[in-house]
């Protein structure tokens, strides 16, 4: 990524017009939300898509596939883009485009037309996230950048938070088209409101016509290995398990896995080498961003993992429609905000936010761990209040985790930071997204072959539960001899049953042991507190 050098910018400076920086604030955090929310809105949706489209349901799984690769793609070259367009200008381009292609994917008329738009909305949705965070940092002294930060995270938490419950409702109530057709109205209200309201501060535009006087060229070869690099972990990812990972007989998943190892390998050597890289990997070098990027991506692990294996737990063993299971998820969102309005506010104070972090971790753990402990016999309620609870500990983390994370970046290195971040918390998501579906389908079959071994004509509850089972059904039918063989259905739904749900609260118990050594981490970083100073500059 190329990132010319930034300066200590003075508010006046960073803002030629006298706007009230929430106005802002407000004006570019709508896009962002609109695109989080893309990427778990339409999961809930998919077999409406494969159904809507004539398409197998395996099939359906590029929808999701296909933009994240597209957005992994984009979006640690946002910084570079920033600066050669103008951040304001890309900023604007993004979401216009993005609405654009949201349009498209709800006219879609066959599951290629789809997947193609899906790749557009991708590329375009990169931008917003880096985009709408470097104008809240250059927007807001320091100050006040955890509140700006707390803002920021509203809309980054609150969208994977709030995406099941709408996208349920949407589906059920009106069609899988609308979950992408209600971007237009919002697209257009945040496109006139951040060309109103957005404007370049006067350091980034001295980068821009520095960068175009010298004339440096754009680094495709590096392009070209982050493309690779990116398309082979994301199809990796969502495919491994459909193809049986490395035991794939016909070596999908293992050409792919030696592609991404040496994509990679050639994409960090590129960057390092490069007089001009896309992507500036020396933020890594910076050990609290370092922890900073570890901690946030497995925290977002643990979050899309929960988004994913909750609905389906309420939804296979419990009944819950897509609507309803969306709602007894959304509470969550209300512990979410009102969390981090708190946070915020400490932040503001002085508080060291490496403490914050630290407990917010506990807390996120805590309520994982409290899901790993339900029964088939719990009531919504139960689950409501095990989510508020992680839900709280996420919200208590992720605010903390940004200003630790830009804290000691110098200011010319600030850009790449920001789109790494962006990426990894991304990259973190898909990850644990793939590792619930994996996990669960693994424990599934062992819990099932487990449970198989006591059912046999030794075991008395087993005589005892078919005798009832078949007498009852005698009664009913008449038909003994399809009375014993429904009653043994009965015993192996049964069985199913129960090996699905010791499946789904083993998920819940793994990420929480995850949670557990993510708090020995943020004491291995550096004191970060918002303190008053100067104002913070990034692209």
């Amino acid at each position: 990524m190329s990132t010319a050098t930034a300066t200590m910018a003075s508010p006046a400076t960073a803002r030629p017009l006298a706007i009230n920086p929430w106005i802002i604030a407000l004006a570019v955090v709508i896009p962002t939300f609109m695109e989080v929310l893309d990427t778990t809105i339409a999961n809930v949706a998919l077999r409406y898509i494969a159904g809507g489209l004539k398409a197998p349901s395996t099939d359906s799984e590029w929808v999701i596939t296909s933009y994240l690769a597209a957005n992994a793609i984009i979006l640690p070259m946002s910084g570079w883009l920033a600066l050669r367009l103008g951040r304001r200008n890309y900023f604007l381009l993004s979401i216009a485009v993005f609405t654009l292609a949201s349009v498209l994917c709800g006219l879609a008329a066959n599951l290629g037309m789809l997947i193609a738009a899906r790749v557009l909305q991708g590329l375009a949705g990169g931008g917003l996230q880096p985009s709408s965070q470097g104008v809240l940092l250059d927007a807001f002294p320091k100050e006040k950048q955890g509140a700006a930060q707390t803002l920021f995270g509203i809309a980054a938490l609150l969208a994977p938070v709030v995406g099941p419950t709408l996208g349920g409702f949407i589906t059920d109530n009106y069609g899988w088209s609308w979950c992408f057709l209600i971007n237009l109205p919002v697209g257009a209200f945040a496109f006139w409101m951040c060309s109103r309201l957005v404007h370049d501060p006067d350091y980034l535009k001295a980068e821009q016509q520095d960068m175009r006087k010298k004339g440096r060229p754009f680094d495709t070869l590096g392009l070209s290995f982050l493309t690779l690099t990116m398309v082979c972990w994301e199809v990796f990812l969502s495919k491994g398990q459909e193809w049986d990972w490395l035991s794939d007989p016909f070596l999908r998943v293992q050409t792919l896995m030696i592609l991404f190892v040496v994509g990679l390998g050639a994409l960090i050597w590129r960057e390092m080498t490069a007089s001009n890289p896309l992507i500036n990997f020396r933020v890594l070098a910076n050990p609290t961003y370092r922890w900073c990027c570890i901690i946030i991506s497995c925290a977002f692990a643990c979050l899309y993992a929960n988004t994913t294996t909750l609905p389906g737990l309420l939804q296979s063993l419990f009944g819950y429609d897509a609507t309803t299971s969306g709602l007894v998820l959304s509470p969550s969102g209300i512990g979410a905000v009102m969390m981090l309005a708190v946070v915020g506010r400490l932040l503001g104070r002085g508080t060291d936010a490496r403490y914050l972090i630290a407990t917010g971790l506990a807390i996120m753990g805590l309520g994982t761990y409290w899901m790993s402990q339900f029964t088939l016999d719990i009531g919504p309620w139960n689950v409501v209040w095990a989510r508020v609870v992680f839900i709280v500990g996420l919200s208590m983390t992720f605010a903390p985790i940004n200003v630790a994370a830009f804290s000691n970046i110098p200011p010319h290195l600030r850009g790449a930071a920001v789109g790494l971040l962006a990426l990894l918390r991304n990259e973190g998501g898909s990850v644990g997204t793939s590792l619930a579906q994996t996990i669960h389908e693994r424990r599934e079959q062992f819990h099932a072959l487990r449970l198989a071994e006591n059912l046999d004509n030794f075991n008395p509850a087993v005589t005892d539960f078919f005798s009832q089972a078949t007498d009852g059904l005698v009664r009913l039918t008449g038909d003994p001899a399809a009375s014993q063989q429904m009653a043994l259905q009965f015993l192996d739904n049964l069985r199913e049953q129960q090996a699905s749900s010791l499946a789904y609260f083993d998920s819940f118990y793994i990420f929480a042991i995850v949670s557990v050594p993510l708090v020995g981490l943020v004491f291995l970083m550096k004191r970060a507190v918002a303190a008053k100073g100067e104002h913070v500059a990034a692209e």
